[in-house]
């Protein structure tokens, strides 16, 4: 009699599954350029500690340096540097003057701020990682300048990086015509993104596959969007490259609108219909003339709405007068209540008592002289830090990709260091390191193993024994830290920042409907309502994939959690459905009316566990 195989728990699951793609080549070449030259400079310059700096911030912004637009590195690379360079200066003049226990307590208060303003996003939660892996390192690695010099060196090597993405060509981003016209080679890329995930919309259209080709294409529009909308020195676009691609993204609103109410009603689609946008991607990609596009059948709203999408694009590729995002700004209020919510609380007191756990158990072993030799007691908290970022995976796969990647970074450098010249092969090791680190973030074991080597390297430049033992220790001791406060109890009721994001999502998809239902005729802001509905629903889904990934104590928290998630979505597919018929009847037809009313009652039953207020339908009695 055979046994059923045992399924692997989620956890384990997530610790053993890597991501998959391409690897940018242009990256691994700036990983290489990155702190390697960097650290060689200051070594001949006779600075060697000024150049450990500049590398640990050339680092950082080479981990912070992900696929996408030039413009949206500024940020992305750019924000969190300063975070760091703030928490150096501010870790180095504490740990210069603040006896231990103020100390533990001022980074237990930096660990609060810093996980609230991680709830923000990716963006921020690279600011709040970077504030308190500063603040550790500048309190616990003596160097011999002062916090404003290291600082500076910090933000230099993070500039010298940032510099290198923004000045770099990256393959294949010179435009059709030749031209030298690489600034806009991620957006352009993005923008082509979303009309082959509008194309592969279509093409799945009264399949079982139309769900998951939908929230591609949410995925598309978000990273064109994130992609167009980074900083600029002036509020609207400036160039006419920048207008056309505005006015490109803007084209395609229209055409994903149509082709997610063409997916809503179950029905196969003509292949013609997925001709059109297909033409359009490569158009975008190759910045050449759209040509002829093949018209599709108009025999249903929806068709007649993708028609009328792809005759506007057409004209919108031809005059190239630039185009409105369509996205709505989040206030400073609006961040705020984020930061000091549920959401922003739940994590900041998980942060706070990690880091400061973590930071007090360090000091009382260094001035126990646990350490020995090694001054340095930053490692523990500094790995804690990265531990306790939920955005890296659920707790218990973050601690053994960890603890997995110490050991393994760790014994890979003491082999090195036993056989490489000093400095000049360590600086070596420097540059192959940075230039693995792109290829090492499909996996954070990967990426744990590589910086380990990294920054080992570094240290020991700057004069510090070899440490591999002592790292592997130290980076077990935080896991443990960290699976021991991850399980805590804590104020307020588990899972409430699953409810805060659900109930966000909740609101944006009422804000919609309200739109769509009270049948205005501004078609901009009904673009902008679906996009925040469909964008908070994905980031809820990821945070709830997350959560239930986690050990049976934790993902208990968040069951039937992505049950509302998926009603929301129908809900929002619906609503898309809604607005393509009125745009051509003028009416809802008893099939909307009846789905409205399905949703309706739906979301009623579940509304308890979140708090969510079911939809006012007014047009569904």
């Amino acid at each position: 009699m055979n046994r059923p195989a045992r399924a692997v728990p989620p956890w384990l699951a997530h610790a053993l599954r890597a991501q998959r793609g391409p690897v940018s080549l242009s990256a691994v070449v700036r990983g290489a350029l990155g702190g390697g030259p960097l650290l060689l400079a200051a070594v001949l310059g006779g600075r060697p500690t000024l150049g450990v700096v500049a590398a640990i911030g050339a680092m950082f912004a080479g981990i912070n340096d992900r696929p996408g637009s030039r413009r949206a590195s500024v940020g992305r690379i750019g924000g969190p540097a300063l975070a760091g360079a703030a928490g150096l200066a501010v870790g180095t003049y504490a740990g210069d003057h603040v006896p231990a226990v103020l100390l533990t307590v001022l980074l237990t208060g930096l660990g609060l701020v810093a996980g609230g303003v991680s709830a923000l996003g990716p963006v921020g939660s690279a600011v709040g990682t970077q504030l308190l892996v500063g603040a550790a390192v500048g309190a616990g690695m003596p160097l011999p300048e002062p916090g404003w010099q290291r600082a500076l060196a910090f933000l230099a090597g993070a500039g010298w990086l940032l510099l290198l993405r923004l000045a770099l060509p990256t393959p294949g981003s010179l435009a059709g015509d030749r031209r030298l016209d690489f600034r806009f080679d991620g957006e352009r890329h993005a923008v082509a993104g979303v009309y082959d995930a509008v194309a592969a919309l279509l093409d799945a259209a009264g399949s079982e596959t139309a769900t998951a080709r939908r929230a591609a294409l949410t995925a598309a529009l978000d990273q064109a969007q994130d992609a167009l909308a980074g900083p600029r020195l002036r509020r609207y676009a400036s160039s006419a490259a920048e207008r056309r691609l505005h006015a490109q993204y803007a084209a395609a609103l229209p055409l994903a609108e149509a082709a997610t109410a063409l997916a809503w009603a179950e029905d196969a689609v003509p292949a013609r219909a997925s001709e059109g946008p297909r033409r359009l991607a490569a158009a975008v990609r190759g910045n050449t003339p759209t040509g002829p596009l093949p018209a599709p059948s108009r025999s249903a709203p929806a068709l007649r709405a993708l028609d009328d999408a792809l005759l506007h694009a057409a004209e919108a590729f031809d005059r190239a007068d630039g185009g409105d995002l369509h996205s709505r700004k989040r206030s400073r209020a609006a961040r705020a209540r984020t930061v000091l919510g549920a959401r922003g609380r739940e994590y900041g007191i998980r942060v706070a008592l990690c880091f400061g756990a973590s930071a007090a158990i360090a000091q009382a072993l260094h001035h126990a002289r646990w350490y020995g030799q090694h001054e340095h007691w930053y490692w523990l908290p500094a790995t804690a830090v990265f531990l306790v970022k939920p955005d890296l995976g659920p707790l218990a796969s973050r601690v053994l990709s960890r603890a997995a990647g110490t050991v393994l970074g760790a014994l890979l450098f003491a082999g090195f260091a036993a056989v490489l010249p000093r400095p000049e092969g360590l600086v070596a090791l420097v540059a192959v390191s940075g230039a693995l680190i792109p290829v090492a973030t499909r996996h954070f074991a990967a990426q744990t193993a590589v910086v380990t080597v990294l920054v080992l390297a570094l240290v020991m430049v700057g004069g510090e024994p070899q440490a591999s033992v002592g790292r592997i220790a130290e980076t077990l001791l935080a896991c443990a830290v960290v699976l021991v406060v991850g399980h805590l109890p804590m104020p307020g009721q588990r899972g409430d920042a699953i409810r805060a994001r659900l109930a966000e999502a909740g609101g944006a998809a009422q804000a919609y409907l309200d739109h769509v239902l009270g049948e205005s005729d501004d078609r901009a802001a009904r673009w902008a309502l679906r996009r925040e509905a469909y964008r908070t629903l994905a980031e809820a889904r990821t945070a709830i994939a997350l959560a239930s990934a986690e050990l049976p104590p934790l993902a208990r928290h968040a069951d039937g959690a992505d049950e509302i998630a998926a009603t929301l979505e129908r809900l929002v597919d619906t609503t898309t459905a809604c607005a393509v018929h009125l745009d051509d009847t003028g009416g809802l037809d008893p099939r909307h009316v009846r789905r409205l009313g399905e949703l309706q009652d739906d979301l009623a039953l579940r509304r308890d566990r979140v708090g969510l207020r079911p939809p006012d339908l007014p047009l569904a009695g």
